[in-house]
């Protein structure tokens, strides 16, 4: 049969009403068309491009997005979900970047991976029953991490990285060409 359909519900957490939570299950899902669109089409000399040797390329950039999906917002999601007092499962996102040999990896396998990864998250989001959004985990550096806060920042960080992949890309043509393209307008 049919996906189910997601509808907006406004859930209100300690009387103040949030953005809906359907509402940002449906953008991570439909980002997830979005970050093929903008990592599908490109071949290895673009990839592999920084514009400086402190930036990631598009690679680095994907494999972070699988990793951060898998070990991060899923992850911890679920974690503060289910068990809110217990700490949050360690990560390295910089760390990675080297220990997990970013710059190794088949490009096109980590996308696919992360495609793959993107459509279980927006599965497992939209599966859940009666989710507490306002459980929260005591962090302590960053404090109070509800997991409505977990679920926001996933879609601010998708947008974060969809940012960084298109200034990347505009970097490269403008490297690639050698033209000005202030005639586009102002970056």
């Amino acid at each position: 049969m049919g996906k189910p359909i997601v509808t907006e519900r406004m859930e209100t957490i300690s009387g103040i009403e949030k953005i809906p939570y359907l509402k940002i299950i449906k953008e991570l899902s439909e980002n997830r068309n979005v970050f093929k669109a903008l990592l599908a089409p490109v071949g290895e000399e673009l990839y592999l491009w920084k514009p400086n040797p402190q930036k990631w390329c598009l690679l680095e950039i994907v494999c972070h997005l699988y990793d951060i999906e898998r070990e991060d917002f899923r992850l911890r999601t679920a974690h503060v979900l289910s068990s809110p007092t217990e700490p949050l499962p360690p990560i390295d996102p910089p760390g990675w970047v080297s220990s997990r040999a970013y710059i190794q990896q088949d490009y096109q396998d980590k996308l696919n991976d992360f495609l793959t990864e993107r459509t279980q998250s927006v599965s497992w989001l939209q599966n859940l029953s009666n989710p507490a959004w306002e459980n929260a985990y005591e962090h302590p550096k960053l404090g109070k991490i509800t997991a409505n806060m977990l679920l926001s920042n996933w879609l601010a960080h998708d947008y974060l990285h969809i940012r960084q992949i298109t200034k990347l890309k505009y970097d490269y043509l403008r490297q690639l060409t050698h033209e000005d393209l202030g005639y586009a307008g102002n970056w």
